[in-house]
């Protein structure tokens, strides 16, 4: 059993949360049409649903929302930022974004036009949304070993680089106006990639002339994981990792609500000039002014601090350990996993727990609604719901590789005991997993459907 690891820092405050009875679950459960997303959060006694911007900030981060610069154009606070970023990430230019979809968004406006192609890695639901709203064809190209989610192949995150090749000279170079990685892989699994795969990838759409975009919201995640699994970066630091990721690209989205601690924020980065205006122009139309970008002066000072502290060794080592212990209950309950454990979430395996249920019938749902009537938890289903989308060419459903339920844990927000609550519930849940059933679709929007779409049960 892995050990909890102690945490490396002390708590100042704290928030009340209760759990309201099964009674009570099952009701509010119903209302929300069986979507977590619709739930309450105060019927919600723990809250795994997602890491992005529901973690707690530090006294530093709080500290630096009181010497925010409020001005329009020009702040300190952007200055301040602009430091930072130019130490970590060392692209030429950058804008602030209210998140990691915004600058998602300003991308596909300035860069995808319909029929264009984007590979990556494996694209998460924000990206492929944006991709697809601009009539764009997402591909995702993970590595062989990413197939098997009981293998213990340590950069399952990895790009198939051989794919990569053929998908090029398939749709031809002309046809792909850039391509991306996600660091680390939230889609399968959260797994990282390494460093040798990413240069790797960033020579092959060089050579074609096609630029190359880190999706960067777990940017301190990943390159931890290179530091302790990759020969060749165990004595280096994980700010230099982090640089020598980033000089492997042309730019950079980033949600900071992940990696950068915060609970609002991001930003997109670039070294192209033509780029940045075009970016500057669009940003100014959706979002807000270059030094602001619909962020208050004091978020962006919170963001400097947080993507500083995110590259913190005792924090790493803290954050993944938490992750590794929990897997370890999971496992204990005889649940399948994505192996091995990333740095933020687990991954369970919905589609082999419940094989009883198709899926066009949603096993991750199934496991989703149980784990919240049963102990008031909250987990997101990363399946067919979240991923499953016609192909904009024939219309064909393309389906993920696996129906997978991440259980994501809030940065510096919980503790053993309530991962242990977590641990019994899911063993609760298995022992009786095979009498679980599935749920149709009542009602979905065109994309993304699974923020808002409402289920009943079969």
């Amino acid at each position: 059993m892995t050990n909890y690891p102690p945490e490396p820092f002390r708590i100042k405050a704290v928030e009340p949360i209760r759990r309201i009875s099964r009674s009570e679950r099952e009701v509010v459960l119903k209302q929300a049409h069986y979507n977590v997303f619709n739930l309450a959060a105060d019927d919600v006694y723990i809250d795994l649903m997602t890491d992005s911007g529901t973690g707690a900030m530090s006294d530093r981060q709080w500290a630096a929302l009181m010497v925010g610069d409020e001005a329009y154009a020009g702040s300190r606070s952007f200055l301040r930022l602009k430091a930072v970023i130019e130490q970590i990430f060392g692209f030429a230019h950058f804008v602030p974004t209210h998140q990691g979809r915004a600058a998602e968004n300003i991308l596909c406006a300035v860069r995808v036009q319909p029929g264009h192609v984007i590979p990556n890695n494996a694209h998460f639901d924000t990206t492929q949304g944006n991709i697809l709203a601009r009539g764009g064809r997402p591909v995702d190209l993970p590595a062989a070993e990413a197939a098997d989610p009981a293998a213990d192949f340590p950069f399952k995150g990895n790009m198939d680089t051989k794919a990569l090749e053929a998908l090029i000279s398939e749709v031809g170079a002309e046809a792909i106006p850039f391509g991306m990685m996600t660091v680390t892989n939230n889609a399968s699994g959260g797994q990282p990639v390494s460093m040798a795969n990413l240069q790797t990838v960033s020579e092959i759409l060089h050579k074609h002339h096609i630029p190359l975009f880190i999706d960067a919201c777990r940017y301190a995640e990943n390159a931890y994981f290179i530091q302790q699994r990759e020969a060749g970066w165990g004595d280096k630091s994980l700010p230099e990792i982090a640089c020598a990721m980033f000089a492997l690209a042309d730019g950079a989205t980033m949600s900071a609500k992940k990696d950068g601690l915060v609970n609002i924020g991001g930003f997109f980065a670039m070294n192209d000039d033509e780029l940045f205006r075009d970016v500057g122009n669009e940003l100014i139309l959706r979002e807000g002014f270059l030094t602001y970008g619909g962020l208050a002066g004091r978020d962006l000072d919170a963001m400097a601090v947080g993507l500083q502290e995110a590259l913190q060794s005792d924090y790493q080592e803290y954050r993944v350990g938490q992750v590794a212990y929990l897997a370890d209950l999971v496992r204990q309950a005889g649940i399948p996993i994505i192996e091995p454990p990333g740095g933020h979430a687990i991954y369970l395996d919905a589609g082999q727990f419940l094989p009883q249920i198709p899926r066009d019938k949603f096993p991750g749902l199934s496991v989703v609604a149980e784990l919240f009537v049963q102990g008031g938890i909250r987990s997101c289903e990363l399946g067919s719901i979240a991923f499953a989308h016609p192909d904009p060419a024939t219309g064909e459903v393309i389906y993920p590789p696996f129906e997978l339920v991440r259980l994501a844990l809030p940065r510096r927000v919980y503790t053993q005991a309530h991962l242990d609550f977590v641990g019994d519930t899911l063993a609760g849940i298995a022992r009786y997993a095979d009498s679980l059933r599935g749920f149709r679709i009542t009602y979905q929007p065109k994309l993304m459907r699974h923020f808002t779409a409402h289920f009943e049960p079969v």
